[in-house]
């Protein structure tokens, strides 16, 4: 087969692929290409879902699907729909054949799942468009002629914008309210298909997707104990490149790196007498039993894409996100219209992200930026740039170490959210609130080092963390502002931000200090168990009223100045905008390297890079070198004044 192969509007499937003669869809290319071959794609629109029979068979040995350079190229899960009719109560109707669907219906088929909160209705996996965006499903016919408001919608104005579906047995009907819109006049579309890119088969390794726009497919809730689908994935395989795409208007999920389904699927949803945490930990070990390892799994790069416009998730995947990096991709309006709730929702969600580092990426307006959750070990959070979320930029839940979270700048209101232990923080800039809690009735997996074969089992008493180098700022909210943050987050699934955590607050006092016989007069088991572990915390910097940790060395307090922050995009750069005073000069500090990081007490694993050797933080979020004794927080030389920094993170 040629290992050039073109697909073009303009071409055949009978054809032989060649620049000349094309196909005319990518899926044709997908089942003969073989290891070595370059699809390339030309403009236009496709409506297909491609499905890749073959991967490729080493680094060096890809398949590679790519678009021309220059033009654009969209792969749709929808359909256009055009025979729309006005009824007499102002809605519009079109009856569309059930054979569009072919063997896959999705406004049959139901969102569902362990974690998935339906809120007491229906929500399909179905769609409407117009224009390109998405409208609300409503509960009724009646709800859809009222263009009732969707209160916790980011956008409730938009929300009166609804459709309601009737399936029949050859046909299904749709009744839209289009409020002032003619959609005889405009695009409508409806999701047909659940994928965009997606193998049937596991085990497609080695395939590169680049330059892509990729849009509204009917994906499923994405939990950790069930299948986990996305618009485009690699379906349990090894070493996918997903690169320089746009990627919207998944029902669900744009890019999942999960599970397969033969680990589990939803069993304590269909089941019901084994609780969820329990037929997780089942997963992980099933999934060492087929071959979860280095060998056969993860190794995918995802890189400088635009995902948004998603209501789970950006990037999502319990275990085969393994030895990965996530880098350079704009995440943003992620759970917008919040017609129901889940434990899944976030920017960034992983489950056992061993090894992998996530990186100069820039989250915002979402739910929540990044969860890690479970197993989180040898992970490096570093240099992303996280704000306006709702609930709160980073949450580490139920992980043992070692991981470390370095350079990120957080500014919303709830920076992150601690339920974990083993982590190192790093030259972060901190601007809200923080909240730590240990969980002492969860047990979780922890790993030999740089490998997924477990260690053990253990609950998470707390502390064991590290805190050298950042900036903590209390930024004052006004009552108002207090107000509005509550609300944003009172209708999700973790509740609100507690109201008995001050703005600003380094939430350590009381944790014993690096050192310490932290066991000490604790002789039974329950008590050792439910005991925190120490933290170390030295050299950070604490503006306008943040508290530093009672027992920390060296703290730099700054008590009543307020740093000014904002973040504005000009021209495809991201730019910080600082003022700050003279105390973020001239203080001393160490480099960070492996040697003051040690090791984690419940795993004894180092803080190392994932191939063993020595970590250094010597670059800052721009990836300038630091000096020998290097400012505090995440931009190395910054000096008093107002600054208007370019970061390293897409526009």
């Amino acid at each position: 087969m040629n290992k050039e192969i073109h697909v073009s509007k303009d071409g055949n499937d009978l054809n032989k692929g060649t620049e000349e003669f094309p196909f005319l869809t990518i899926n044709k290319a997908a089942q003969v290409a073989e290891a070595g071959a370059t699809i390339t794609v030309h403009e236009g629109t496709y409506r297909e879902r491609v499905d890749p029979k073959n991967g490729g068979t080493s680094e060096s040995n890809r398949i590679t699907y790519q678009s021309a350079p220059n033009e654009q190229v969209i792969i749709k899960g929808s359909e256009l729909i055009k025979n729309w009719v006005k009824t007499q109560d102002g809605l519009w109707k079109a009856t569309i054949p059930n054979s569009i669907f072919n063997n896959f219906h999705p406004y049959t088929e139901l969102i569902h799942g362990d974690w998935f909160q339906s809120e007491g209705r229906k929500h399909h996996r179905g769609e409407v468009y117009l224009d390109g965006k998405s409208l609300f499903e409503a509960k009724s016919l009646e709800e859809t002629r009222l263009g009732t408001l969707s209160s916790d919608s980011r956008d409730p104005n938009w929300s009166k914008h609804k459709w309601f579906s009737e399936v029949h047995e050859s046909e299904t009907t749709l009744y839209v309210n289009f409020q002032n819109y003619d959609p005889r006049e405009h695009c409508i579309e409806i999701n047909v298909r659940e994928f965009c890119f997606w193998p049937s088969k596991t085990g497609r390794n080695y395939i590169t997707v680049r330059g892509f726009t990729m849009r509204q497919a009917a994906t499923q809730w994405a939990p950790p104990t069930a299948e986990q689908i996305g618009m485009i994935g690699p379906n349990w395989s090894k070493g996918w490149i997903i690169e320089d795409n746009t990627l919207s208007d998944s029902k669900c999920t744009a890019i999942c790196l999960g599970k397969e389904k033969t680990t589990g699927h939803n069993e304590w949803t269909e089941l019901e007498f084994k609780h969820g945490t329990q037929r997780e930990r089942d997963v992980v070990l099933r999934a060492l039993k087929i071959g979860w390892n280095k060998d056969n799994i993860g190794s995918h790069i995802v890189r400088n894409n635009t995902i948004h416009d998603c209501e789970q998730t950006a990037i999502c995947g319990h275990l085969g996100a393994i030895f990965s990096t996530i880098e350079n991709n704009h995440i943003h309006n992620i759970y917008t219209k919040r017609l129901f709730k889940g434990a899944e929702v976030a920017g960034i969600k992983f489950h056992a992200p061993i090894d992998t580092l996530i990186c100069n990426n820039h989250i915002h307006n979402t739910f929540r930026g990044i969860w890690m959750d479970w197993q989180t070990q040898g992970t490096r959070i570093s240099s992303n740039l996280i704000y306006d979320n709702d609930c709160d930029d980073l949450f580490i839940e139920v992980n043992h170490g070692p991981y470390l979270i370095d350079n990120n700048i957080l500014l919303s209101d709830v920076n992150f959210r601690d339920m974990s232990q083993g982590g190192a923080y790093l030259h972060n800039l901190y601007y809200g609130k923080n909240v730590t809690t240990p969980v002492h009735i969860r047990f979780t997996p922890y790993h030999i080092p740089h490998q997924t074969e477990v260690m053990g089992f253990m609950t998470i008493q707390g502390g064991d963390n590290r805190f050298y180098n950042n900036i903590f700022i209390n930024p004052s909210p006004t009552t108002e502002q207090s107000e509005n943050s509550d609300k944003k987050v009172e209708g999700a699934f973790i509740g609100k931000v507690p109201d008995h955590i001050p703005s600003g607050t380094h939430i350590y006092n009381g944790y014993p200090t690096k050192g310490e016989k932290w066991f000490e007069g604790h002789k039974t088991a329950q008590e050792f168990n439910q005991h925190t572990f120490p933290i170390d915390s030295h050299t950070n910097l604490y503006y306008n009223g943040a508290k530093e940790y009672e027992k920390e060395q060296n703290p730099i307090i700054k008590e009543n100045y307020l740093p000014k922050i904002s973040v504005c995009t000009e021209d495809e750069t991201v730019y910080l905008q600082i003022t700050i005073d003279q105390t973020i000069e001239n203080t001393p500090a160490q480099l960070i390297t492996s040697q003051q990081l040690g090791f984690t007490i419940q795993t004894e694993s180092q803080f190392e890079n994932p191939d063993g050797s020595p970590l250094r933080i010597d670059k800052d979020a721009r990836k300038q070198s630091r000096k020998s004794s290097p400012t505090l927080g995440p931009i190395e030389a910054l000096s008093a004044g107002t600054h208007r920094i370019p970061l390293a993170v897409p526009a």
